[in-house]
Parts: structure tokens; sequence; C-alpha cells
């Protein structure tokens, strides 16, 4: 990718939409994800050659998740002082050691070391690549952050599809093709640093972060961070159960092959993409308040009578909520930044972080639950998570200026 030349005044550099490093900020984050979406796509593959529980399959999600949410808030403030262009260099080397050690992993806890290094390696790459989309965006915040968030969408969703592809017909060594897409990041990571640095840190770092003030008092945006994070919660802990145990509630409910498990699973993901290519020029559109609440809540009728179909109806609903659900977090991730507009890595971190953070949480409490009870009992239970969604009706109403 070629730097793209950027007229450095205040004003060239916030009307200008730099669309080739967003594409290329999207391209690594579908790489990144891609890699980190192995881990659950191979969960029936561990599960079958070492016999897991799904207590141990929650576990192992948890300390992936964990290890790569704990991270993001402190390495978000710390670049906000100190940006560091080439950290996410050292994200995908974290990554690629990981994809090494899991491909040889034979046991639980060398897994857990394994998926410990990919979510260290996540943990550095989204505070910094969200900051990147931010400068690159001309304003258009939505429209960025959506660009970037669909790179990862389409990465998690081609995963599974891969690993049906590559891994399950063979073995668990094959993981090592993966190798190459962190090889390819590597490239288009180092490319991105170089602009970065080039022609923001040295001569418009300072001018180049566009800030709407807001006349909300200090308590209000606290009370709207945390009206934001319970529907992370609500989101994440429902998208656990979708992430971490679909492909085992497909094969259990109507007894599908691992391979044919995976192909669903792509559907639902491909959906989940989709929707979030709408959800960040919607809510530049429409209001931010309004894509947040109606992606969340709007679920819930779906997610209700989720557990009561076939296959086919499945298929569909999974769409549905694909769709729906996934347009909230490009939204909430740019309210949140228009909520508190000079920590831009911080409050990435923070958010990036406990979505992470909460999927791992579910994952963990799910596999517990499903040992205890059932796979589809976990569904019926996880249906209700949505109506959580309603607390967004007191979050103000953020309007451009």
């Amino acid at each position: 990718m070629d730097s793209p030349d950027i007229n450095t005044s205040k004003d060239a550099v916030v009307s200008k939409t730099i669309f080739s490093v967003l594409f290329a900020i999207s391209f690594a984050h579908l790489l990144n994800d891609l890699i980190q979406a192995i881990i659950p796509s191979v969960y029936p593959i561990l599960k079958e050659n070492y016999n897991l529980s799904f207590t141990q399959i929650g576990l192992i999600t948890f300390a992936f998740q964990f290890s790569a949410s704990i991270l993001q808030p402190f390495v978000g403030y710390y670049t906000d002082k100190h940006p560091k262009p080439f950290s996410q260099v050292y994200g995908m080397v974290f990554s690629l050691l990981g994809i090494i050690c899991l491909s040889y992993a034979n046991n639980f806890y060398w897994i857990l070391v394994s998926v410990c290094l990919i979510g260290t390696g996540s943990a550095i790459f989204h505070p910094e690549s969200a900051r990147i989309s931010n400068l690159a965006s001309g304003g258009k915040r939505g429209l960025a952050q959506s660009i970037f968030q669909v790179g990862g969408n389409f990465g998690t969703a081609l995963s599974p599809l891969l690993v049906a592809l590559i891994v399950v017909p063979n073995s668990q060594k094959y993981i090592l093709w993966f190798v190459i897409a962190a090889v390819i990041a590597l490239g288009i990571i180092s490319k991105i640093a170089f602009w970065y640095r080039d022609h923001l840190i040295r001569k418009t770092h300072k001018t180049t972060v566009i800030v709407d003030f807001h006349n909300l008092s200090k308590s209000r945006v606290k009370w709207s961070i945390v009206i934001l994070l319970v529907v992370i919660f609500s989101k994440f802990f429902y998208s656990a159960s979708l992430s971490t145990y679909y492909t085992f509630f497909l094969i259990d409910k109507f007894h599908l092959s691992i391979q044919q498990a995976q192909y669903h699973m792509f559907i639902y993901l491909i959906a989940y993409a989709a929707g979030t290519i709408m959800g960040g020029p919607l809510g530049d559109k429409f209001g931010r308040k309004y894509i947040i609440w109606f992606s969340v809540f709007g679920a819930t009728p779906f997610a209700l009578l989720l557990p009561y179909v076939n296959l086919f109806w499945t298929d569909v609903l999974m769409i549905i909520i694909g769709m729906i659900i996934s347009s909230a977090f490009p939204a909430i991730i740019v309210y949140a930044q228009e909520l508190i507009p000079k920590k831009l890595g911080m409050i990435s971190g923070l958010f990036y972080g406990f979505a992470f953070g909460m999927g791992a949480l579910g994952s963990a409490l799910l596999g517990i639950l499903a040992d205890h009870t059932s796979i589809q009992f976990v569904y019926h239970i996880c249906s209700l998570l949505p109506i959580i969604g309603v607390i967004c009706y007191w979050l103000p109403n953020l309007k451009k200026k």
C-alpha cells in the first residue's frame, strides 16, 4: 500500500477521508480476527481429540478473551500519551506464535497457553487500530468504524469455513496454514505503521483528532458510559452463546456433522458482517442512540424464537439476528469516543476490552451451565438477554454540530 499524500494543514486532514488507509486497516483486521476465530472453529476437533468437557471449552474461551480484554484499556491509555505506531506489528507476532503453538498443542494446558498468546496479540492490535480508523475518517467516524469492523467480521466469518475445508478433513497440525495470514498481516500492518508515524505522529497528530464537544455534565457522561457497558454485557453475553456453542447446538439438535455445522456457522457470521457495514453509516445519519437501541433490543423477538424452530428457520433467524445485533458495535464505539473525545485510545481499549471480557465470562459460565443441563437449555436462557437493550432509552442523543 502506497502512503497517501496528505495535506498537513488541519482543515485538509479533517475534511479528507483516507480510504486507502481505512481499507488497509480493515483488511488487517480481517486477518487478525480470522486468526483469533480459529479458536472457536476448532473446538469440536479439540473436544473430540482430548475429550474436553463444555466447562473446559468455556475456560479456553475465557483464557483467550480474558487475555485479550485485560490489556486493551491499558494499551489504549498508554498509547494516548505515547503513540506507538509499530505496536500492532508486535501484537501480530504474538498471534503468529499462538497459531504455531495451537497447531502442536496436545493437552488442555498447552491449548490455554496458545489462546493466551493469540489474545495478547488481539489486545495490542485493537486500540491503536481504532485510533487509526478515527484519524483517517475525515469526520465520517461511523463509516470509518464500520469499514474497520466489517473487516474483522468477515475474518471471523471466513475462519470456520477455512477450518472446515483445511483442518477438519486432515488434522490439527493443518492449523499451521494460517501462519500465511499472519505473515500477510505483518506486511500490511508495517505499511500502516509507517503512514501513522510519518503523517500523524510527527506532523499532525495533535490536529487530526476530530472533536465534537457536547454540553453533558460529567455525571451524565459517566452514566452514559455505564449504560453502554450494560448494553455490551447483553450483546456479548448473547454473542458468546453463538460464537462458542452454536456448532455444538446444531450438532446436538439437528444431528449435523462438524463440517456441516461449520457451514451453518458461516451463514450466521456473514450476516453478522453485513450488519456491521450498515451500523456505522446509519448511526452517522439517524443518530447513534437509535441504532444502538434497535440493534440490541430489536433482536429480542427473533432470539426468543430461535430455540423452537427447525434447521431452515434457524438459518433464517440467525441471519436476521446477526444483521441486527452486529450493527450496534460500530455505533457504540463511536458514541463512546464522542462522549470522551480526548481519550480515543483509552475509551476504545475499554470497550473492546470489556466486550472481550464479557464474551470470556459468558463462555465460561455458559459452558458450566451446558455441562449441568444441556446445550439447548443454554439457548433458551440466552434468548432473554437482548431484552436488556431497553436500557438504551436513557442514553442522551448526541446531536451533530
